[in-house]
């Protein structure tokens, strides 16, 4: 499907109609970067409606469809390691992920009594087209770099073997975690 994950009603309309699911990876995301002083309501607007309000949206559709199979199901959502670490001209996207690693919790909590587990992939900056446009900098990113332990960005294959962990029976009793792939830049 393509589509406007802002889109409420379309995204009802088409995910709704999709289906049935048994797993769920929610890992659309915007970041619009600027300084605390600068945020614009639009940036802060359109932020919130695909970090946030997307995936609270695709996750009742599906989870809907989940519960009405009566199957057990498998839900991760696309964090980052800016939900726990406070970094500059990130303040809208730090805050809509520390939201999204809040909502996961309570969706695992809600989801759980179903066996729908709900979990998160908090990543370092992964190195896709949002993370080359946003760290190409050579300052920017040495500076980030020589904050990560093992000293590199993650690559997208880093992130998508932590969400197939997640999605298969091998994690059969993680829900409501966060599983931090940022090469140790927390514990840093």
């Amino acid at each position: 499907l393509c589509l406007d994950l802002a889109d409420w009603d379309a995204t009802e309309a088409a995910v709704g109609a999709a289906g049935p699911f048994e797993l769920l990876v929610n890992n659309a995301a915007v970041a619009e970067l600027q300084p605390f002083l600068e945020v614009t309501r639009a940036a802060l607007d359109r932020s919130l409606d695909v970090n946030l309000r997307a995936v609270l949206h695709v996750s009742q559709i599906v989870a809907r469809q989940m519960i009405a199979q009566g199957l057990p199901g498998a839900i991760v959502n696309v964090s980052s390691q800016a939900s726990q670490r406070a970094l500059r001209d990130h303040a809208v996207y730090c805050s809509t992920k520390s939201a999204l690693d809040m909502l996961s919790k309570v969706m695992a909590m809600e989801l759980g009594p179903h066996k729908i587990r709900v979990n998160t992939v908090n990543p370092t900056v992964v190195m896709t087209d949002m993370g080359r446009i946003n760290w190409s900098d050579p300052q920017k990113s040495a500076a980030m770099i020589n904050r990560i332990p093992l000293g590199k960005f993650a690559e997208v294959d880093d992130v998508v073997n932590s969400i197939l962990f997640l999605l298969s029976d091998k994690s059969a009793m993680t829900t409501g975690s966060s599983l931090m792939v940022d090469g140790g830049f927390l514990v840093s």
